[in-house]
């Protein structure tokens, strides 16, 4: 980049057409070259940033999706560790400590067998949260590629795929759920591909009609003039737009996930004895609710926590990978 400098290029009012013309011609020692701070001056600095990148700032700029998912670390690592250091075990029991109360021996106190009630409320966290985060991963997964199929493509591949879906969503819920957990022989396997089976049309059906309303936008008919593929455009362009409600949908499956194996637990059909989820233990401590009722606050307070951790952390993504409110 150069500059011109300050010359005296003003013709003589007698000279003719050839002389102004001369005068005027450009030389090399009429402009010197710029120095980069004069390059740069207007230039506007700013950090290049990644869509989840861009989004975590925003995230954590909301005080109680900051508070939600630092619980529910908090909790993770509490069901990871404290049942490897404490010196009881879940199933380990102490007849000569039935029914205690907290104490420092036992913070929460011990059940009617004399077990220790933090490390099984921490054992049943282990398998409550597992297959929470487990079947909402999974529906998500199967009901965005099926969703977004349906929505993308329209037509007779949409009525097909959607009437599928209406005619499994006739059917109950739990009855999907009861009925594998009995044909398959109670395990956390066979509880999480009946709440898995149920859960993910609802996914889809959401997916779906994002897909339908952002298709028709300039974005995505810019891609398709561009040369983009119909995966490209679904996947790259269409999903991602979709992400916030989707990410508010799967953190509202998780404790979905969580109340249907504890409603399962209650029906004696959960997760077999002498393992233990949150729901387990609540049933467990039921017959003790007048005596005893900390052993039923106990799983019931870890499962509503986590509940309202997870909703804080849905509202903090759905705001924070909404590109509309970037």
């Amino acid at each position: 980049m150069f500059k011109k400098k300050k010359t005296d290029i003003t013709p003589t009012p007698h000279a003719g057409a050839a002389a102004a013309a001369a005068v005027f011609e450009p030389t090399p020692d009429m402009f010197e070259k710029l120095d980069e701070s004069s390059k740069n001056a207007e230039k506007i600095a700013y950090e290049s940033k990644t869509y989840f990148k861009d989004a975590w700032g925003r995230f954590k700029q909301n005080k109680m999706a900051m508070v939600g998912l630092i619980f529910l670390a908090f909790m993770i690592l509490m069901c990871i560790l404290v049942p490897v250091f404490s010196p009881y075990t879940y199933d380990g029991q102490d007849l000569n400590a039935i029914n205690e109360m907290s104490s420092l021996a036992h913070p929460m106190g011990t059940d009617y067998l004399g077990r220790d009630l933090l490390v099984r409320v921490m054992m049943g966290g282990r398998i409550s949260l597992s297959v929470g985060f487990a079947a909402a991963a999974i529906s998500m997964c199967v009901g965005i590629t099926y969703g977004g199929i349906a929505g993308y493509f329209g037509g007779k591949v949409d009525m097909v795929m959607m009437r599928i879906v209406d005619a499994m969503y006739s059917i109950p819920d739990m009855l999907y759920i009861i009925l594998i957990t009995v044909v398959l022989e109670p395990s956390m396997g066979s509880i999480l591909l009946g709440i898995c089976i149920s859960s993910w049309m609802g996914m889809a059906r959401q997916v779906r009609a994002q897909v339908m309303t952002l298709k028709e936008q300039e974005f995505s008919l810019a891609a398709f003039v561009l040369g983009a593929s119909k995966k490209r455009i679904l996947f790259k362009h269409l999903i991602i737009n979709s992400m916030g409600p989707i990410i508010v949908s799967v953190t509202l499956l998780v404790p979905s996930a969580i109340f249907n194996e504890a409603f399962l637990g209650f029906l004696g059909i959960g997760v077999p004895a002498p393992n233990a989820s949150w729901g387990t233990l609540a049933n467990d401590a039921k017959r003790f609710m007048t005596t005893q009722p900390m052993q039923v606050i106990w799983p019931t307070l870890a499962i509503c926590l986590t509940m309202l951790a997870l909703n804080f952390i849905g509202d903090g993504l759905g705001d924070a990978l909404d590109p509309k409110k970037k």
